[in-house]
Order: C-alpha cells, then structure tokens, then sequence
C-alpha cells in the first residue's frame, strides 16, 4: 500500500474556505498530538501546562518562524480526539479543550491527530514484550488478529468518523483558516528491524508499518473529504526509521539517542516534518 501523495488536497466542490496561499499571513494555531507538540526537544519552560511537553524545535514553531507568524500552540502530548473539546489532565498541569485555542480570523491550523486514539504506544509496547516469546516469528501480529480480526486495522476504520467530525468542528470554529493535517513520519524500517536493539520482530515490524500506513491513508482520505490539506511525511522520512544511525534516524527508538520520547520524532525529524509542510505551502502558492 501507498501511502498519499505528499501535496495538499484540493478543497471539496463549493467550500469556501480561503486559499493556503493568503492563508498563511494569519495566526497560526498548532492542534495535536506529541508529534505536533514536540514531545521534550527540549520542553519549553514558558509553554503551559509544562505536561503536554511542548517543544520549540517542534514543526509548528519551525513552520511559523519561517512564515513569520504568530503562533499558538495548544497540542499535548498523549491528546486523542476528543480533547479537542474536552480538557486534558497532564502531570504537570490541565490543557484546556484544544478547540478554544482557535478564532474567526486565523489563517492556518496545523495538527498531528489520531496515533493516541490507536493506543499506539502501549501497542508498540505490547510487541516489545511479545518478541521476547518468538523473536524470529510474527507474535503481535499474530495477538491482534487472534479470532480473525485484525484489531489494529479495526481501530484505524473506527477512527475514520472521529477524524472526519474533528475537522468539521475545526472548520466551524475557524472558517478563514485553511486546515492542514499532517501525517505521521516513517517509524519502520522497510524490511526485517534491529531486535534487540529495538526489540520488535521483523515479521511484526511489516505488520507495524502496514498499520502506520493504513493510518496516513485513512487521514489523507478525511482531510480530502472536508476540503482540507494533507501533507504526507512518511514518504519523506523512508530509511529515516527508528533502526538507522543516530545521524540518520528522524525518530527515535526505545533508547532515544537524543532527549525525546522513545518512537518520536527528534530533531531532524520534526525539520523533516516541517521541511514537508513547507514545501506543501510554496507549492500550493505557486500553483
């Protein structure tokens, strides 16, 4: 499976909503997840509350200071969906409902949003611990399609709504902004892994990547439906994944080589992520 084409979606037939060109000159609002917030690199000592552990070497502070426009960053890290209408309880702190962050007069809105609903973390975890039980086999694949389901790919499907009614709710509460969802970097090497070091098997390390790329799919399919952007950082990313050299690595693995969070994106990854949106924005301009 491909994962979509790293462009912006074209706006659905009679929206309204503004070109991305002119809507950059606006604030810019950050919603998400860790990815978008940052997750350490290091934590913004000023950012509250300090538990979401947002960053300013994350892609939104990227993107805005080269826009140079303001932002307001209001993503936390481990944010499902539905804290962009419900508060978040952190340990250092309550992050308000991420959707009062935005106004009528923003320009652009950027968000990472939907691993946090999979649990993927705590599945990534779950397979860790399971490769101890079968290291040249596939056994988490085999515990998430145990009875005929694959229950990974059943959350992506489930997830599908939930992102779809997040970026009407977005577009409500800011009609002027252009809507930019940005997808997940590549996480997986592209064949066999680097167990023990990360300790994922290679059959399981296919079966992740096949579930990461359902889940770039399923978002770029909703941002198209609601007239939205989507910009595809997996592609960018390819044979940056978790198993490659600290100096070539954009995201980390269970032992992060630099201060992030295990399986996020460290500091070349988040100037990867944002090099994509950019590139997404200076070709949108110029077309």
């Amino acid at each position: 499976m491909v994962v979509a084409a790293a462009c912006l979606a074209t706006p659905a037939s009679g929206s309204v909503r503004t070109p991305l060109a002119s809507a950059v000159a606006g604030p810019i609002v950050a919603l998400g997840d860790s990815y978008t917030a940052g997750a350490l690199l290091p934590v913004s000592l000023t950012a509250k509350p300090l538990g979401c552990l947002r960053s300013p070497k994350a892609y939104p502070v990227l993107i805005a200071a080269a826009l140079g426009a303001p932002l307001t960053e209001a993503a936390c890290s481990s944010a499902a969906v539905k804290n962009l209408t419900t508060a978040q309880s952190t340990h250092l702190g309550t992050n308000p409902p991420q959707l009062a962050a935005l106004a009528p007069d923003d320009g652009l809105v950027l968000l990472t949003l939907g691993g946090d609903d999979l649990g993927f973390t705590s599945v990534l975890d779950e397979c860790m611990k399971l490769s101890f039980t079968d290291p040249w086999g596939s056994p988490c694949q085999r515990h998430y399609t145990s009875g005929g389901t694959d229950q990974l790919a059943a959350l992506v499907k489930a997830e599908a709504p939930r992102m779809a009614a997040a970026l009407t709710a977005i577009a409500a509460r800011a009609p002027q902004a252009r809507i930019v969802l940005v997808g997940y970097p590549d996480l997986f090497p592209r064949s066999g892994g680097c167990w023990p070091l990360v300790p994922i098997t290679g059959g399981d390390i296919g079966y992740l990547r096949g579930i990461e790329v359902q889940l770039n799919t399923m978002l770029a399919a909703d941002a198209k439906a609601a007239g939205a952007a989507f910009v595809d950082t997996y592609t960018p990313t390819i044979g940056h994944d978790f198993c490659q050299p600290e100096k070539v690595r954009d995201v980390e693995g269970i032992v992060p080589g630099s201060f992030t969070l295990p399986f996020h994106p460290n500091t070349h990854g988040q100037a990867a992520i944002a090099a994509a949106v950019l590139a997404a924005l200076r070709t949108s301009s110029s077309g």
